[in-house]
């Protein structure tokens, strides 16, 4: 009995070898794949981290652009999860990864409608880095909509949500897909300045570019338009510093080996980068402000230091991290007011953070880079200032060259083509009303609607159709319409307790003109007809429906009673 089952076990394993053997001649286990049960526990929960950046860039972006459009910039982000995570599982994975025969040093073709059956041994590691990379391609494509916010029509922005993974996806497989030219050139990004934030930043920028200034931007000089919720970009920036430690440190692609000891480095490293950053944001501000410090300023040059330092997060020492963190918020905060003078109009500085950071941190590989031993990562090479040669810098420099051109060329064709199908552009009068307003049906209070809509009346803008019978948000109509009620029967029950007294009053002056000796005989009885038994005749004729409020009725003209008064 024992052997038998010992032969079954047998004959399974070897089944499941040749099953792992078939799936690509080349090689057993994909390098992509190659993950311990440790490794892919810590890949998964660097991807369900990762995600939480979503958070940080939605309410970063809210809280750059103006009120009326704040809900706006936060369903683009919902669109760039629903619609690019859609269609980086229907094709964008097989491009950047796919392992089928016709796959080449530019494009990866297989793995689409990525879905391994439960008797495949890989279905775990193949899961675990389709949502790692999954993670990443959302980011990527985040990126974007910062810059185009506040007139991009937002029909078209779908469309380019959805076929936004293209640009993400050909170049991300040129960087660590194993067929990718710049891979096999030896290039080395670890968590992707280039991939993600290079391609995100350049897209941004053409983006910008390709969609003009919102109306009146540069009207009244360069300087920054007043940022809608200041509190919420705060927010936002901590929130990316918290997603940024597993998108960094997640990279390692797992803790086995001496992968543990380098995703610690590359944490630390991440903050040291940090560090650096907000320093010299901090000084800058305070500079060019004579003391007084610009929140935009702070925010973006640590975010270009976290994006300068993505790249070779743990190949570099601790100093050099502040240094490259450094230098990347100064060019972050120096250039956000060269694209203005451009006239790329980018509300969230999203060209600087990620485009021109993003070209920062691949280059500094080539320059700071240690050989992390035992690992492969740099294919034994190390950057200039450490002995290396000039290879290692070439390829890096090459590297950020092709990803700045596939970004910006891809980025402006593929909007000229959605343009053609979806303008891409908002009507010029929606844009002065809001995105919130005609895309959302959403209405904010106290934000110049009213005026707006007087404004565009005179030229006989028909707005009916679109924001009839919207109502503010933060009020609940059916409350409403009730308290409207109540009001309206208070104000009715005290204008009949005033008629009343009124009444009253008139009927005292007739009785004082009368003797007050006057006898009626009726029947050979006498009844003196006093005050108080009219009152009180009167008051029995008429009883409250109310039992909360008193029925007496005074004797002379008062004031109504504060018991009739509806509080709020």
């Amino acid at each position: 009995m024992n052997n038998s089952s010992d032969l079954t076990n047998d004959s399974t394993t070897l089944l499941l070898g040749l099953k792992v053997t078939s799936r690509n001649s080349s090689y057993v286990i994909p390098g992509l794949y190659d993950l311990s049960t440790e490794d892919t526990n810590w890949v998964l929960t660097s991807s369900f981290i990762i995600f939480t950046m979503q958070t940080g860039f939605g309410m970063l972006e809210s809280g750059c652009v103006s009120l009326k459009n704040e809900v706006n910039i936060m369903m683009k982000n919902v669109i760039d999860i629903v619609l690019g995570g859609f269609t980086y599982w229907l094709f964008g994975y097989g491009m950047s990864y796919g392992r089928g025969p016709l796959s080449n040093s530019f494009i990866g073709i297989g793995d689409f409608l990525l879905d391994p059956p439960v008797n495949d041994p890989l279905m775990g590691q193949i899961f675990a880095a389709f949502l790692f990379q999954l993670s990443f391609a959302t980011t990527a494509t985040t990126i974007v909509s910062g810059a185009m916010a506040e007139r991009c029509n937002f029909k078209a922005y779908c469309l380019f949500s959805f076929l936004n993974t293209i640009i993400y996806c050909i170049p991300s497989g040129w960087v660590w897909g194993e067929h990718g030219f710049l891979n096999q050139l030896g290039a080395v990004d670890i968590a992707g300045s280039g991939p993600v934030h290079l391609i995100g930043g350049t897209a941004a920028f053409a983006s910008a570019y390709m969609l003009g200034p919102r109306i009146g931007r540069y009207s009244d000089g360069y300087d920054p338009l007043p940022l809608g919720n200041p509190v919420n970009a705060c927010m936002g920036l901590f929130v990316l510093w918290w997603g940024w430690l597993a998108f960094n440190s997640g990279s390692t692609y797992g803790v086995s080996g001496a992968k543990w000891q380098y995703a610690a480095r590359a944490a630390v490293m991440t903050m040291m980068g940090s560090f650096g950053g907000g320093i010299i944001s901090c000084g800058y501000s305070l500079w060019r402000l004579n003391g007084r410090m610009d929140i935009m300023d702070l925010i973006n040059g640590i975010l270009g230091s976290l994006v300068s330092i993505t790249a070779g997060c743990f190949l570099y020492r601790a100093w050099e991290a502040l240094v490259i963190g450094s230098i990347g918020a100064l060019l972050c905060v120096l250039t956000m007011p060269l694209f203005d003078r451009l006239h790329v109009d980018d509300p969230v500085g999203a060209s600087s953070v990620h485009g021109v950071c993003g070209v920062w941190g691949v280059i500094a590989v080539g320059l700071f880079a240690d050989n992390p031993i035992p690992l492969d990562t740099t294919n034994g090479r190390s950057g200039l200032f450490k002995g290396g040669d000039w290879y290692l810098l070439a390829i890096q420099t090459l590297s950020a060259f092709c990803l700045t051109c596939w970004g910006i060329g891809s980025t402006l064709l593929l909007l000229y083509f959605v343009n053609k199908i979806v303008p891409i552009r908002m009507d010029a009068n929606e844009e002065l009303l809001g995105a919130d307003l005609m895309e959302h049906r959403i209405r904010h209070s106290q934000i110049g609607l009213s005026r707006a809509i007087s404004a565009l009346a005179p030229i006989k803008i028909d707005l009916n159709n679109k924001i009839a019978g919207i109502q503010p948000i933060g009020l609940n109509p059916g409350h409403e319409k009730s308290l409207a009620q109540l009001r309206a029967a208070d104000d009715k029950l005290q204008q009949w307790q005033i008629y009343l007294s009124q009444t009253e009053r008139r009927s005292g002056l007739r009785r004082k003109r009368k003797s007050l000796g006057t006898i009626f005989r009726r029947n050979s009885k006498t009844i003196h007809i006093t005050e108080r038994n009219e009152t009180n005749a009167f008051k029995d004729s008429y009883k409250g429906k109310n039992n909360d409020t008193s029925t007496s009725t005074p004797s002379r003209f008062t004031e109504p009673d504060s018991s009739f008064v509806w509080l709020d």
